[in-house]
């Protein structure tokens, strides 16, 4: 079957989904996005879409700073996205892609009386980051974006220039991703996943004031050790030298999921391999995005009607 989107109101090929190269967002970067995961469980031949409620919510936050008007409602946007993945029918993990976006095609550094599109697509999608053997990071020469240059708590297509340049350095460096400072020194993020470190038993991260993305994958990890492992955690600044003294160190997004980082720049982090409350978090983590942990299943929404029950 041709991998199919929703666009301009309908349901196509992904190869006649097509927007013109006067469209604002492509000219200016005026456009938000989310990327969602569905997971593909063998066992129960079902495709389970993570937190969708909580991912279209941003949206509609992002889209807010944006000033795009959405056309379609939660709800509906929710309907067409397990619709896409239905129609797409893949047995495989797949990442899902709705955009909103100036539609307008017209010339003009502006927000303001232009149209607004959306559309989604999906596409196969597997692991972005080295989830068993771990990553290895540097720190960027480039910071984060702050919040006074570009509202960082929406996911703007055009801030993303901005991770680009730092995953590029690292990956022309010999690493797999890059760790952000913010312009104060404290630690940031990656160029597209939320960092914790682990020390002496406790969980920290960096706190939404130090110019972070909200992470939902963050959330769902915080949750996760906070009512499975009985571990809280510290949202706080964190200074670069921090990283090396951790115990244990790891990334969570939806494109990384939970990914140890075992280097930093070239020192050990820890014993250079996965810790054991990583590797108790991935696995609870695991079990819920693929439908096994009863007790969340209420974050993941089946895209097959006809599923086994478990």
């Amino acid at each position: 079957m041709s991998p199919m989107a929703f666009f301009n109101g309908k349901f196509m090929p992904v190869e006649h989904a097509k927007v013109g190269i006067m469209t604002h967002a492509f000219n200016y970067g005026t456009a938000c996005f989310e990327g969602i995961r569905g997971n593909w469980n063998a066992e129960h031949g079902q495709i389970y879409i993570f937190r969708l409620e909580e991912h279209y919510q941003r949206l509609i936050d992002s889209c807010d700073v944006l000033q795009i008007e959405l056309p379609h409602t939660m709800d509906e946007m929710i309907e067409m996205t397990v619709e896409l993945v239905r129609r797409c029918a893949y047995r495989e993990d797949t990442y899902i892609r709705p955009i909103a976006y100036k539609s307008s095609e017209r010339v003009g550094v502006r927000l303001h009386d232009l149209e607004a599109g959306f559309l989604i697509f999906a596409t196969p999608f597997g692991p972005y980051l080295d989830i068993e053997n771990g990553a290895r990071c540097c720190i960027s020469s480039w910071r984060r974006i702050g919040s006074d240059m570009i509202p960082v708590r929406a996911k703007i297509s055009g801030i993303y220039v901005n991770s680009a340049l730092a995953k590029t350095e690292a990956h022309k460096k010999g690493y797999d991703e890059a760790i952000f400072l913010t312009h104060d020194g404290h630690v940031c993020e990656g160029s597209g996943e939320n960092i914790f470190i682990v020390k002496d038993g406790r969980l920290a991260t960096p706190p939404p004031e130090d110019d972070i993305l909200v992470g939902i994958t963050r959330d769902t990890v915080m949750t996760l050790a906070s009512q499975e492992l009985g571990l809280s955690t510290d949202e706080r600044a964190i200074l670069p030298e921090e990283l090396f003294t951790a115990d244990e160190c790891f990334m969570t997004g939806t494109a990384a999921h939970l990914t140890p980082i075992i280097e930093i720049d070239g020192r050990r982090v820890g014993h250079g391999r996965m810790g054991d409350i990583t590797r108790k978090l991935q696995e609870l983590y695991f079990d819920v995005i693929y439908g096994r942990n009863k007790k969340y299943i209420d974050w993941c929404t089946p895209a097959y009607a006809l599923a086994r029950k478990s």
